[in-house]
């Protein structure tokens, strides 16, 4: 299969030279000597570390957070040359990757043990999980460029967000225009025939801001397959995608912003085979096409001085799939996601009252999940499911010290039973001493997915049925800081139980599968460590190890779910700050998976453990201008993260950045 080069002959490289044509280089504003750059302030109030806005309906400081929740901010991402979102993530406590492959397959995120489809994700606060992929959402073609941070929310979250957050919340930000404008251009090549193209704009006057951006990458991959005889054929992926974030004041207190993301991408897999009595990928010509398109508007009424805030909100995702074998279509499916919601929110301080800080939220959504497959002209189907939610939140801060939150949701569905759930979190700071203690407890919820309930494929039977899957889970951490704030640990302990899980069932006598509520309790539970140090003026180190014990209502290991996860991280700034160098090491320790027969009986198999150690160096040239390259895998280590699928090996790639800030903007 060929794959189209991106570059100026490309819709990327036309951005790229649309920039070059609109903002030149003689129009970027001048310093004054001896003054602060105009955009320093703008990217500290950019990364805002100290802010989280996953872990509660309105947003709060980090460290009144009683949930486990890791922010990972652009400038992480760019220190470590992410280009797939999910590679950062595997650095992140308590959270499991798995992918069929190369970049661009199929890629499964598990937060704390649970399920792929139990994690909720968001995408400038649109719900992108597919209806029409178990609920899942996969990672394999959401790619780094232009996310501003990402917040990892651990432990069950429905009280704040419905279903489909038993195991957690993963919230993805794109950059926002702040500050004087700016241009952006990356380009980059190396190993697998791999190259990717990303450039963008942004900026903002007093009343509004702006920021547009398109990304190109394309790899050729390798053979995630058996040769089974043959010479192996490479498995490539290519995308293209734009993203949009505008917003605008339209009176002093009402604010409009409107966000939209697409991504058009094809995977090139593999069929499967038997070799050696096991079901497991062949070489072969099969392919998927998909489009995805994602957009939000959202309205915001500020009263009193921000003391009572109103935000009004639609948001839409959509993915349509096709796959291909040998060029013929063999299966279409398309699911959609729309909500609306309306939130009110009132804060007010009662400094007489143990100088307490108080916020209490109301939400009200309505969200309708559909799918529609094909198989064949005389076979398809169309499904849809909407519920409405309700959910109500209070938060209070005490002398600075002690905060703590309760939240309530309740859930209506049209198709199957109601649900409540509930949370509760707690964090205390001890004054003087840099110790702070956290802990949370919840319940979530995770409804059958329109497949389960309705769907069609050869030899399986919907179970119309199911009933959500539940879970009650708690945590409880001590995070502490020394040394002037030059060393910070976390450790916290896990605890999740989820029943009514949802698993599948195969009668033999019947060669046929469908979905049912499994008895019993599934059982996880585990501890998650941090560490950030600042072991020298330019050098720094991050880490993290999580022990993980998983267990279905059996007592059997659940797949997919290492044990022993770690990583760490060492970035080291010389001549100045103008250069850095980087070697990042993961961990992932051995894991059971399961492998189908001939009979497409099931059985367990242990994937080994691997070490992946990866390389990279930057250096500024000029101002603006930034030469980057990385190695991955440098151990060139033989692994599998699935069962019969192959990944890469040891890889290089080089590349340069060119920004142009400050732009002249408007004062609007």
């Amino acid at each position: 299969m060929k794959f189209s080069t991106p570059g100026f002959t490309t819709p990327f490289g036309f951005i790229a030279l649309l920039v070059l044509w609109a903002f030149p280089l003689g129009a970027a504003a001048e310093t004054p000597q001896g003054a602060a750059s105009p955009t320093a302030a703008d990217e500290a109030a950019e990364r805002l570390p100290e802010i989280v806005v996953s872990a509660s309906r309105t947003p709060l400081e980090a460290r009144a957070a009683g949930s486990a929740v890791t922010v990972i901010t652009a400038e992480e991402l760019e220190r470590k040359q992410a280009r797939v979102l999910s590679d950062v993530l595997r650095e992140v406590p308590g959270v499991a990757v798995s992918r069929l492959g190369t970049v661009g397959a199929q890629t499964q995120v598990r937060v704390r043990g649970a399920e792929g489809n139990h994690t909720l994700v968001l995408i400038d606060g649109v719900e992108v999980n597919d209806p029409s992929g178990g609920s899942e959402f996969d990672f394999g073609d959401l790619l780094a460029a232009d996310v501003e941070r990402v917040e990892v929310l651990r432990g069950p979250q429905s009280a704040l967000y419905g279903s489909d957050a038993i195991g957690g919340v993963i919230n993805v930000v794109t950059r926002k225009g702040r500050g004087p404008g700016a241009a952006s251009l990356r380009l980059e090549g190396g190993s697998f025939g791999s190259g990717e193209v990303s450039a963008g704009i942004r900026g903002a006057g007093e009343r509004y801001h702006f920021a547009l951006g398109g990304t190109g990458y394309r790899t050729s991959g390798v053979s995630i397959g058996s040769p089974a005889g043959g010479k192996p054929e490479k498995d490539g992926y290519r995308s293209h995608g734009w993203r949009a974030r505008l917003g605008a004041g339209l009176l002093e207190d009402l604010d409009v912003e409107l966000l939209g993301r697409y991504v058009r991408s094809k995977v090139e897999t593999d069929p499967g085979g038997l070799v050696g009595g096991f079901r497991i990928p062949v070489d072969g010509d099969n392919e998927t096409r998909a489009t995805r398109w994602s957009g939000r508007a959202r309205l915001t009424y500020s009263l009193f001085d921000g003391a009572w805030e109103h935000r009004l909100g639609a948001g839409t995702s959509r993915k349509k799939r096709d796959t291909f074998s040998a060029g013929s279509r063999t299966y279409q499916a398309e699911g959609v996601k729309s909500r609306f919601d309306y939130q009110t929110s009132v804060f007010f301080d009662t400094e007489a009252l143990a100088e307490a800080a108080h916020s209490f939220t109301l939400l009200a959504e309505r969200e309708k999940d559909s799918q529609s497959y094909v198989f064949s002209p005389t076979l398809s189907g169309q499904h849809d499911v909407t519920g409405y939610g309700y959910t109500g939140e209070y938060r209070v801060g005490v002398w600075e010290r002690l905060f703590l939150s309760g939240s309530v949701r309740f859930d209506d569905n049209d198709r199957f039973r109601d649900a409540a759930t509930f949370r509760a979190t707690a964090a205390y700071l001890f004054e003087g001493s840099g110790t702070r203690l956290h802990g949370s407890y919840g319940t979530g919820v995770k409804n059958p997915t329109l497949f389960e309930l309705f769907g069609f494929a050869s030899g399986f039977t919907p179970n119309p049925r199911l009933t959500p899957e539940k879970s009650n889970g708690w945590d409880a951490g001590i995070e502490q800081s020394l040394l002037d704030r030059r060393l910070t640990v976390d450790v916290t302990y896990f605890d999740n139980r989820i029943r009514d899980h949802i698993g599948g069932y195969f009668d033999a006598s019947t060669g046929t599968s469908t979905s049912v509520n499994l008895d019993g309790v599934s059982e996880i539970r585990g501890v998650e460590t941090t560490l950030k140090a600042r072991v020298a003026p330019a050098l720094t180190l991050t880490g993290q190890y999580t022990w993980t014990d998983a267990r279905d209502p059996m007592g059997m290991k659940l797949t997919r779910r290492a044990r022993h996860l770690a990583s760490a991280h060492l970035a080291w700034e010389v001549l100045d700050g103008r250069a850095e160098l980087g070697l990042g090491v993961r961990y992932n320790g051995q894991q059971q998976d399961t492998r189908f027969g001939e009979d497409y009986s099931t059985s367990r198999v242990t994937l080994d453990d691997f070490v992946l150690v990866n390389l990279t160096a930057s250096y500024e040239t000029a101002p603006g201008v930034e030469l980057f390259g990385r190695v991955e895998n440098l151990l060139d280590q033989d692994y599998q993260e699935v069962f019969g699928f192959r990944s890469t090996g040891i890889g290089g790639f080089l590349g340069v950045r060119w920004t142009l800030e400050p732009l002249t903007v408007p004062s609007g």
